[in-house]
């Protein structure tokens, strides 16, 4: 080659270079500049940095294309349980996941909240759906990908940095793990309770954030910091602190080895997030009565990122309009008025949250379960934690995400998209056993009912529906016949239904009595308001009397609400007569709601408080029906009564294989015991009699053990209205 082709090529190669070095710029330049402007053009990333998704101090972008597009979240946390089934079995299948997708999609969410790591089939349909629907123009189900943490640990270590920082190092292995699996390139090995499989299907760019932790326990964020006052500060590659505690530090550190792993083997980020809740949160709450709801605060303003991190952090908290009692007590917040002019001590909260940060905010959890059981209440608005029929509930929930929205938060996460038979509520969890729960369906149960997809018992439909109508009992035998009525009983996996026929019965002005004996060697003999004696002792009875004054009653000596509060601790007053067997009285059922508190400022004393869950709720509970009421008991047309009794009221602690409580004062604890079925009777006293029968015949109703639930998927009535709602407020944001 002459001197004259080498000056060429070199001059060609210089040009080139310079060229290449112009594009260069111009992308490092755009992709850091303008980053807000969801109305930009196309915005080149840098080199070696791909994302998807990223944050300014409001909101959070999704890359559509070639712009950048505001997206405000409206989502759904999904749980990994089904009936009969534990969710470290993670049993929901394919084709489960892909049905619930397109019921979801259909409800004008955009957005879904796992926690942890689930098995390849999650994966896997996401991505056949959401290739499907891009296909059709439709948009994705984007993901927003939980990093767990072993509660058990929290609870024995009590220490972030404990152990030689144990937990600390747990959640970082799970988070890279999570980072391979959704990149399609992970095999995990059979763990019992946890995730297996290979993972091979790369669900990246659907997943716009991660959620790193849980609601944290305050002894566990007290405990790390006061055993680590030295480890205050944290310097890393992408993410450090300022003015930080050892917790935060904890959290900086956590979040900044997984977005390095990332982006170390995939050159890929997006937007973070440290978990917290109203508990910890960093704003002062002076009206709350327990102490530990206010403790200590984890302030996640403290963890910043470097110019290498391109997402951006947002701020993730749980927020429940009932819990804590902040909600019910806080002078600011229940004076606070809502756009509707009533209070609203949640917009109030919300608004508040929003002062101290400086980031996006999704609520990542909000939510109202449609359930019988009630557990807390919220004293000024009536969003409670509990007894909220399923049209209530999605009210509520589009209050709640309206709010959100006010307040000019980044979105909402519904909690939960499925019903979860698995879970406990502390006002009745030592009432049932542990390792049975998710074989039956327990109404009592509030945190058990907080989706939008119910599991109702029966293969596709319930044995029999509390509505008036008697033809699905077409194929039941009669139990009990005498000149007046009959009385027919059947049973599922949630409840105990009866039926009662009588052409001579008034319902307005007539009481029925139905007698249950239970458990063998206690309970009552006679029932003294009515002179009424029972061929066996009766543990409860049932007394209708109208829509207004139906109650189950339950023997004093069987009282568990009793034992639980007077005996087993000194809550309230002890009754002498309540330890007596064959006593004669019958109390109302009740459950706790809240213990003594003092709210404080004010010094206001809040007595020990619970309310009466045995009172009947008439109605009707067909959802096929315009009057549907899912917290309906009992309703009466054409002479044809039906009720349905929760097996909790009843004191049976596992429908399935026959399991209630034992004798309490006799074991002095609630301990379980097997039955061989329940002994039934019914009494009608005319209105213009007070004299019952005497040794009222009682006949064994016994029902078929099980292994596993009969259930099949409903769509509540809240579901419904929800999708109403997020398609409002898909249309507001377009505007």
């Amino acid at each position: 080659m002459n001197v004259k082709t080498k000056m060429k090529v070199s001059l060609g190669i210089g040009i080139i270079f310079i060229v290449v070095c112009i594009i260069i710029g111009y992308q490092v330049f755009f992709s850091n500049t303008n980053t807000n402007n969801s109305d930009s053009a196309a915005l080149p990333q840098e080199v070696g940095v791909r994302y998807i998704s990223k944050t300014d101090q409001d909101s959070l972008y999704v890359k559509d294309g070639k712009k950048w597009e505001k997206m405000f979240i409206q989502g759904v946390n999904i749980g990994a349980g089904k009936p009969g089934a534990f969710p470290g079995e993670l049993a929901i299948t394919y084709d489960e996941y892909y049905r619930w997708f397109a019921y979801i999609s259909d409800m004008n969410a955009n957005t879904i909240r796992v926690y942890t790591t689930l098995r390849p089939q999650f994966y896997n349909a996401l991505f056949d759906f959401n290739q499907a629907a891009e296909k059709e123009g439709k948009d994705p189900i984007y993901v927003i990908h939980g990093v767990w943490v072993n509660e058990s640990d929290i609870l024995s270590i009590e220490d972030a940095f404990g152990e030689d920082s144990k937990i600390m190092y747990d959640v970082i292995k799970s988070g890279q793990d999570i980072v391979d699996i959704i990149h399609g390139d992970s095999y995990l090995p059979v763990n019992k309770g946890n995730a297996d499989g290979t993972y091979t299907t790369d669900i990246s760019q659907y997943v716009i954030g991660w959620i790193l932790g849980i609601e944290w326990d305050p002894a566990f964020v007290v405990g790390t910091n006061d055993n680590n006052a030295d480890r205050n500060k944290y310097d890393g590659k992408f993410l450090y602190t300022v003015d930080a505690s050892p917790f935060e530090a904890f959290l900086a550190e956590v979040g900044d080895k997984i977005i390095d792993y990332e982006m170390t083997k995939y050159n890929m980020q997006r937007p973070v997030a440290l978990s917290n809740w109203v508990t910890t949160d960093p704003l002062e709450h002076p009206n709350e009565p327990y102490v530990n709801e206010d403790l200590v605060e984890v302030n996640v303003e403290h963890v910043k990122w470097n110019n290498n991190y391109k997402p951006g952090m947002f701020v993730s908290y749980h927020v429940y309009p009932y819990y804590p009692d902040s909600f019910s007590f806080q002078t600011d917040y229940i004076t606070y008025k809502g756009p509707d002019g009533k209070p609203d001590p949640y917009l109030a909260y919300l608004e508040d949250l929003k002062t101290v940060h400086s980031m996006p905010i999704v609520i990542s959890e909000f939510g109202i379960p449609a359930s019988r059981g009630k557990a807390h209440e919220n004293r000024v608005t009536g969003f409670n934690q509990g007894f909220i029929d399923e049209e209530t509930q999605g009210e509520m929930l589009v209050h709640m995400i309206n709010d959100i929205h006010i307040a000019n938060l980044a979105g909402g996460i519904s909690f939960s998209w499925q019903d979860e038979w698995f879970k406990r509520t502390w006002n009745n969890s030592d009432l049932d056993v542990i390792d049975s729960r998710p074989y039956w369906s327990n109404t009592q149960t509030n945190e058990q009912h907080f989706g939008l997809l119910a599991f109702d018992p029966g293969s596709s439909e319930s044995i029999t529906y509390v509505d008036g109508q008697v033809n699905d009992w077409a194929n039941d035998s009669l139990f009990y016949e005498d000149d007046d009525k009959k009385l027919y009983v059947n049973s599922d996996e949630a409840y105990l239904y009866l039926r009662v026929d009588s052409s001579n019965y008034n319902f307005k002005n007539d009481t029925l009595l139905i007698p249950i004996d239970t458990i063998d060697e206690q309970g009552n003999q006679k029932f003294p308001e009515y002179d009424t004696t029972f061929s066996k002792s009766a543990d409860f009875v049932l007394k209708i009397h109208g829509q207004d004054d139906s109650h189950l009653l339950v023997d004093a000596y069987y009282d568990n609400y009793y034992f639980r509060y007077a005996v087993l601790s000194d809550l309230i007053e002890k009754n002498d007569a309540f330890h007596l067997k064959n006593s004669g009285i019958f109390n109302p059922i009740r459950l706790a709601l809240n213990k003594k508190m003092i709210v404080p400022t004010e010094k206001t004393v809040i007595p020990f408080t619970g309310y009466e869950t045995g009172l009947l709720l008439y109605g009707i509970s067909n959802p096929d029906r315009m009057e549907y009421n899912s917290l309906s008991d009992f309703y009466y047309e054409d002479g044809n009564l039906e009720i349905r009794i929760p097996w909790q009221l009843l004191n049976v602690m596992d429908p399935s294989k026959k399991v209630v409580i034992d004798d309490m004062h006799a074991r002095g604890k609630i301990s379980p015991i097997q039955v061989n079925g329940f002994n039934i009777g019914i009494e009608l006293i005319k209105d213009d009699s007070d004299k019952g029968t005497q040794d009222l015949t009682m006949k064994e109703y016994n029902w078929k053990q099980w292994d596993q639930p009969t259930y099949h998927e409903r769509l509540k009535k809240s579901y419904y209205i929800v999708q109403q709602g997020f398609k409002e407020l898909l249309d507001a944001n377009k505007e």
